[in-house]
This record gives structure tokens, sequence and C-alpha cells, in this order.
């Protein structure tokens, strides 16, 4: 769950329904109004609103703070460590997920260990945007999600945004910290609606109950808690009852959330719009495994089929991404054992 941030009179403001492409903008634009050291950068984000309108308004508020760079992730996140050093809270915006790599060196061997070669002396207070996610038609190079490739890294926190009130509260939690923080979009949510509450920031690290059950959990990720979410009222049809939880953060995992559920339901179901292999969904079961966490049935793993890669074709799109019924059958499945 989330907690809230000082707001005047003391509160978070009162929840107004707004797309998950707002509640991005939102959080940049109360951080920018907060704080004159928050800036973003990145490929087109000055221009128009950025490519995907998640910047709408921002140059022409807060000028140079807004700024466009060439075509060079790991130039520009590594920029962005330098501002990071000298006092600034830089927000780099990544166009699609699938760029992360580009970036590798900064992302790997620069922020999440700069602290520790400090000393502790340096805080690395970068914010790390990262459009993700299939179902787009963008092709396979520009529809991974990419949630699970920088989860083993010390020293980085890994968010993943699944509704407009996470899209919300995770930025403004990862602009607040004083680590580096890969936020996670789901570019087929920006156009969902939700409640959210201005002011309100994430627990690092807390995972949101986003449906209570007792038959079976379900944890997701990004676009995979709206079809767990869909997938939950189909089995309540038939009357399973199931808790759905969106995991919020890769890194750290939310064990705590998780495991008094499964405790709970006696049961597991993780979906996630990647490999299973190497993804969070492995490390949870294998965490909850050495936590001795009883469950009356294997958990199970609705994913991307092993080696298969999102194509074009939209037909193949589809086949490929976890779907509602999947993650549905997955629960029925794991009820029957």
């Amino acid at each position: 769950m989330s907690t809230l941030a000082e707001q005047p009179g003391g509160m978070a403001a009162d929840p107004v329904v707004m797309t998950y492409r707002e509640a991005v903008t939102a959080a940049m634009d109360d951080a920018l109004a907060a704080d004159p050291a928050v800036l973003l950068l990145g490929e087109d984000v000055a221009n128009e609103g950025g490519v995907f309108k998640t910047n709408a308004g921002l140059a022409e508020k807060y000028g140079e703070r807004v700024i466009n760079t060439p075509i060079c992730e790991n130039g520009f996140t590594g920029v962005a460590l330098g501002m990071a050093v000298m006092g600034m809270r830089p927000i780099v915006e990544f166009m699609f997920a699938d760029f992360l790599p580009s970036a590798g060196d900064a992302l790997v061997n620069q922020l999440p260990k700069y602290r520790f070669m400090s000393g502790g002396q340096l805080a690395v207070p970068v914010t790390i945007r990262v459009i993700s996610g299939g179902g787009g038609r963008f092709g396979t190079q520009h529809s991974a999600t990419g949630e699970s490739w920088f989860m083993a890294q010390p020293g980085m926190r890994v968010a993943a945004a699944g509704t407009p009130a996470a899209a919300y509260e995770l930025l403004r939690a990862a602009i607040l910290a004083d680590d580096p923080v890969i936020v996670h979009e789901h570019k087929l949510l920006y156009i969902r609606k939700g409640p959210v509450r201005r002011g309100a920031v994430a627990a690092i690290g807390k995972a949101s109950v986003e449906r209570s059950g007792a038959d079976v959990t379900i944890v997701a990720t990004l676009l995979m808690v709206e079809r767990a979410l869909q997938a939950a009222e189909t089995l309540a049809a038939e009357g399973i009852d199931a808790e759905v939880i969106d995991l919020r953060w890769v890194h750290p995992l939310d064990l705590e959330t998780v495991a008094t559920s499964v405790a709970r339901t006696g049961r597991l179901v993780v979906a996630e719009e990647q490999w299973h292999d190497a993804g969070w969904g492995a490390t949870l079961i294998s965490r909850l495994a050495m936590a001795g966490v009883a469950m009356t049935a294997p958990p199970r793993s609705v994913s991307l089929p092993d080696e298969t890669l999102i194509a074009y074709p939209p037909p193949l799109e589809d086949a490929t991404l976890p779907t509602t019924e999947r993650i549905a059958a997955a629960a029925r499945a794991s009820i029957r054992t």
C-alpha cells in the first residue's frame, strides 16, 4: 500500500479519475513544481508532449528543465549520473524498454554502484522512466517489458506500474528516493482510467492488494494486473474467489504481502509479460519455498512462451502475450489440483 506525502493541510488530495498517461504527467509536474533540482531529459521529451504524450505541457511550463537529448542512451544516462552527484534529481525517459541494454554500462556499472564506491558520501537520485510492453504492434525490438533485467543489481530499485494510481505513486517515490530507480510504464495502459490521489507516494518495496480473495493468489505486474483482475471476475462467476496482488516493486520484492496471501489461499499464480526463467516470478516462487510457505497445489506461471519473441503480425503477437483466459485457466487448474 502507499504512504502519503505531506500536502498543504497535511493530507494527499482527494482521489480524482485520470488516465494512466495523465497520472505519469501529474507525478512529474508535481515533482518539478516542488523541487527546482528535478528535471526531465530524454529523446524528444520536449517535443509536443513527448512520443507517448506523457510529458504534455511540461516543456512549456518548466522550460530548460525539460531537455531533448541525442539518441545515445548510455551517454545521457551517464549525464544524469553527473547531474545527480552534483545535487540534481534527473528523470530520464527511455522511449522503449528494449533500449535499456544500450545504457548497460551506466545501468550496471555506474548508477547502482556509485554510492557504494563513494563510501556512502554521494547519493544517486536518478529516476529512469521506461515505456514497456507488447500489444502495440511495435515489433520484436520495441515490445519488451524488461522488468526483470536489472532486478539483480544491488543498489538499483525497479518498479512496475499496473494502474493509474501506481503510475503516479511509484514515480513520485522514485523521484524522492536517493537511490536510482527504474520505473516501468506499459504503453497499452496509457489510456486506462482510475482514481489517483495527487500527493500520495508509494512505499518502496510494498505491493498492493487490488482484490481480496480466499481461494487462490494471483500476483501480477504492468498489463497483467488488469488481465488478472479481469480473470478474477470470470472466476468469481464460477465460484472461485481470487486475490489479486499488484507486485509494484520487482526489486525489492514484497515477500511478506505475497506470503501472507499464499499462506491463506494455499495457491499461487504469477502472471508476467516476460519469460519465466530469470524473472521476478521465478524468484518469488523460490523465496516463498525457502521461507517455508506451504501450498496446497504447485505454483503456476503464466508468462511468454519459452524461447518465443514478440512478433509484429497482430495474430502472432496476441497469441504470444499472456491473456485473461490463460490466467483464469491457471487458477482453475490450481484449484483442481
